[in-house]
């Protein structure tokens, strides 16, 4: 891992979670997003070290474990180290057995999703623009992957987007990635392309791109979903259950799961279906115990 100047005081660490460095004159820096464990967490400290920066403040762009899971290894190697989260990604963060519960539909069996460790948020960000440390971020609201995800634009007009879009490379080894709702998804592709910004750092991505190469992966993400969209339509000229559905989905674009895969795929073509339905172009009914979706 390295420390790598974007432009100004604006850094990031690429990892398998790409790590936003944003440093004040003090030595003080903030962290976008913090790794998925201890082990990560303590890698991203050592080129922090090895740079004299001494992590005061983190962002949380989402609650999803690869983004918040080394959040408790800086507020315990770094006391006094501050939180910040939008609303509702907060409850997640400091209640992340929900994330079990929801593709589980219930309190899930510890065989197949384990729990995770919580961890306090401080402060709470809304969109807009925020104070930090005498610096002012801009938040912007970009739901959809998760239910208020946040984006984070820095004072050098970098724009850090989280999982609000995902990678080529990402999309090739996911062609059906986690969505929890279609319609804010796009939604949030459309808040995109306004963004003022010279820069954009995605969480799964190699490379930082400018605003033309923002918008190509846009107009790529797009097509995704409409594509999802159009299959789960083609599939439904006959009845079938939402396991069904997802059987054919895994088996047409060759993709591998485990358990927790398979239940957030789950969750991800409820979102789908959700979507489709209130598009009206798909109903349900129940037929012997069973609950069916068709094409209207």
């Amino acid at each position: 891992m390295e420390l790598i100047k974007i432009k100004g005081n604006t850094y990031y660490i690429p990892s398998n979670t790409n790590i936003g460095v944003y440093t004040y004159k003090n030595k003080f820096c903030l962290l976008i997003d913090t790794g998925i464990n201890n082990t990560i967490a303590r890698k991203i400290d050592e080129v922090l070290k090895s740079n004299n920066l001494h992590p005061k403040y983190i962002i949380n762009t989402h609650s999803h474990t690869d983004h918040c899971g080394g959040n408790n290894y800086f507020k315990e190697a770094y006391p006094g180290t501050l939180v910040y989260a939008s609303i509702e990604e907060k409850l997640y963060i400091e209640n992340p057995d929900l994330h079990s519960i929801i593709p589980f539909s219930a309190s899930p069996s510890k065989k197949l999703l384990k729990p995770k460790k919580s961890c306090d948020v401080d402060y709470i960000l809304e969109s807009g623009s925020n104070k930090i440390n005498d610096e002012k971020f801009e938040i912007i609201n970009l739901s959809g992957h998760s239910l208020d995800h946040i984006g984070i634009i820095t004072p050098e007009k970098v724009c850090f987007v989280g999982d609000s879009i995902f990678s080529m490379e990402t999309l090739e080894k996911y062609p059906f990635p986690f969505l929890s709702d279609i319609s804010a998804s796009l939604n949030t592709l459309n808040t995109l392309k306004e963004i003022d910004a010279d820069f954009f750092v995605i969480s799964h991505g190699k490379d930082i791109l400018n605003k033309d190469e923002l918008l190509k992966l846009i107009q790529i993400n797009e097509d995704n979903i409409r594509r999802t969209c159009d299959t789960i339509l083609d599939l439904l000229d006959q009845p079938y259950t939402r396991e069904d559905l997802l059987e054919n989905i895994i088996v047409l674009n060759d993709i591998e799961v485990d358990v927790k895969e398979y239940l957030l795929n789950l969750s991800s073509l409820s979102a789908f279906i959700a979507y489709l339905q209130e598009e009206d172009l798909i109903d349900c009914s129940i037929e012997d115990g069973k609950l069916y979706f068709f094409k209207k």
